[in-house]
């Protein structure tokens, strides 16, 4: 076969890839907006009676446990760095790397924090603020904020890997595109 026409076939395939995963997205109704995510994240039942919706990410090749995305509304919920701060200080200084990009979506505008190393991983009732040390993680959260609705916060967490397979459809989920994205000052 000629590198012509194998060029073509790889086209073909990956276009049909994107295709696919189109196809893939279903929708979740959240509060007052409707996400798009993909059929292999499980909706459950929120384990606390602040989130609105939670969802199972399932675990990239190599990792142990699946990822979660918490979904919260609480009208105004905090000034927008308050919530970037309290979300980079949920991992360790040692070791972190963090990034914070603001973006446009269909419903609103939004600000992405992105932050790797080791996390504090919520263990039990968040009355008790307990934690345990999680390595080589990852956070994607977004502050959208929605006209009319107020601010709702999406927070995926998990092991790097699983995060990092997950984060473009986190950010279709809600009509997000990094490339679309500005730097902002993250601490």
């Amino acid at each position: 076969m000629s590198t012509q026409c194998n060029f073509a076939v790889a086209i073909l395939f990956v276009a049909g890839t994107f295709a696919l995963a189109a196809d893939d997205l279903k929708e979740a109704k959240v509060g007052d907006i409707t996400l798009k995510t993909p059929a292999s994240w499980k909706q459950s039942e929120p384990t606390s009676s602040l989130r609105l919706a939670q969802f199972e990410i399932p675990a990239a090749e190599g990792d142990k446990e699946s990822a979660e995305l918490a979904i919260f509304s609480f009208g105004g919920g905090g000034g927008v760095q308050a919530n970037v701060d309290r979300w980079i200080e949920q991992f360790y200084a040692d070791g972190r790397k963090s990034k914070v990009t603001a973006g446009k979506s269909a419903l609103g505008e939004y600000v992405m924090v992105d932050v790797t190393g080791t996390y504090k991983k919520p263990v039990g009732p968040p009355i008790l603020r307990k934690t345990e040390a999680q390595e080589n993680a990852r956070m994607l959260a977004a502050i959208l904020a929605v006209e009319g609705k107020g601010n709702y916060f999406l927070k995926m967490t998990g092991e790097k890997a699983t995060v990092t397979a997950a984060a473009e459809a986190f950010r279709t989920s809600f009509g997000g595109k990094e490339a679309d994205e500005k730097a902002l000052p993250a601490e």
